[in-house]
C-alpha cells in the first residue's frame, strides 16, 4: 500500500474557535455589496432531479445569464451542473457566454458502481461537451480503508478529464465521520488529481458546514505550501443564505488569503443561495427587499 497520506490530527477545538470568531464577523455596506457580487459570480446553479427535462435544464441556464431584469450590473454565475445526458442541451443554451458546464458523473450521488461505468459516465459528460466534471468517491471503499482503491479511482477518472476538464471530487463529508476522516479524505482526492475537492452532493444532510469547509481549506492550504499548486474549494449543500455565505468568503480569504477569491478557485454548490443574495443586493441599492415573486424558482 502507498503511503503518502499526513497523520495530521485535526484540531476539533481550533477549528471550532475559528469557525465561532468568522461567524461573529460583520461588514461595512461597501465591502458586503462587493462580497455579495463576488458570491453571485462562484454559484454553480444545479438541476439533478429524475425529473429533469430539456426545457428545467434550457430555464435554468436562462437565469444564469439573466439573473435579475433591472439590474444590468451583476456578473453571471460561473456555471450550469447537470447530469450527463443534459450536458448538449446546457451547452447549446449558454453558446457565446462565460458560464461553464459541469456534469456530474461516476454514479452520483451514490458513488457505488464499476469504474468501467464511471468511466463510461465521465466519457458521456465530455463527449456531449462539459467543461467540468464533478465525481463522487467511493466512500463504502474509503470506510473498509481501502485508501488506495479511492486514491486509484480519482486518478482514472483524472486521466480520462486530462488537463482541459477540471476535476471536482466530492467527499459526501456527512457520510466521513469525524474531522480526521475528513482531512484524510481530501488528502488523497488532492493527491489523485482533484483540480478542487467538494463538501457534498447535496443529497443528504449534513452537507457543507463551516467547520468542515475549514478542515478541508488547510488540506490545501498545507499542499500549496508543499508544492505551490492551487486547489480549489467547494463547498455544496445548505448554504441558503447571503450571510452564512459571506462567512464563507471570510473563512477563504483567511485561510487561504486573496487568490482563492475568485471562481477559478471557488465555488458554491447552491441554487437556492442566488435568490436570496438577488434580494440582499437589491436592498443595499435601493433601501427595500423585493417580494421572492420576483425572483424564478428554477
Amino acid at each position: 500500500m502507498v503511503n503518502f497520506f499526513s497523520n495530521t490530527k485535526v484540531d476539533k477545538v481550533g477549528i471550532e474557535d475559528r469557525v465561532s470568531r468568522i461567524s461573529k464577523r460583520s461588514l461595512k455596506s461597501d465591502a458586503k455589496l462587493d462580497g455579495l457580487k463576488m458570491i453571485l459570480s462562484m454559484i454553480d446553479l444545479t438541476t439533478l432531479e429524475g425529473m429533469d427535462t430539456v426545457l428545467k435544464v434550457q430555464q435554468l441556464c436562462y437565469k444564469a445569464t439573466h439573473l435579475h431584469y433591472q439590474l444590468s450590473n451583476l456578473p453571471n454565475v460561473a456555471a450550469v451542473c447537470v447530469y450527463p445526458n443534459m450536458v448538449k442541451t446546457a451547452v447549446d443554451a449558454l453558446k457565446g457566454t462565460d458560464v461553464k458546464v459541469a456534469s456530474v458523473a461516476t454514479a452520483f450521488p451514490s458513488g457505488n458502481s464499476t469504474l468501467e461505468i464511471k468511466i463510461k459516465d465521465t466519457k458521456e459528460a465530455i463527449i456531449n461537451g462539459a467543461h467540468e466534471l464533478d465525481m463522487v468517491i467511493s466512500r463504502g471503499k474509503f470506510h473498509s480503508g481501502e485508501y488506495n482503491y479511492v486514491y486509484d479511482e480519482i486518478a482514472a477518472i483524472k486521466e480520462v478529464c486530462g488537463e482541459r476538464i477540471r476535476l471536482k471530487v466530492i467527499l459526501e463529508t456527512g457520510e466521513l465521520g469525524d474531522f480526521d476522516h475528513i482531512r484524510m479524505a481530501s488528502e488523497i482526492a488532492i493527491n489523485a488529481g482533484a483540480d478542487f475537492i467538494k463538501t457534498s452532493t447535496g443529497k443528504i444532510s449534513p452537507a457543507a458546514t463551516l467547520p468542515v469547509t475549514l478542515v478541508m481549506l488547510e488540506t490545501i492550504k498545507d499542499y500549496y505550501y508543499k508544492t505551490g499548486k492551487i486547489i480549489g474549494m467547494k463547498p455544496a449543500g445548505g448554504i441558503s443564505n447571503s450571510k452564512l455565505a459571506l462567512q464563507y468568503l471570510m473563512l477563504v480569504k483567511e485561510t487561504l488569503g486573496p487568490t482563492w477569491l475568485d471562481k477559478k478557485w471557488f465555488r458554491f454548490g447552491a441554487s437556492s443561495l442566488a435568490n436570496d443574495v438577488l434580494m440582499q443586493i437589491v436592498k443595499q441599492q435601493t433601501g427595500n427587499y423585493q417580494s421572492k415573486n420576483y425572483f424564478s424558482n428554477d
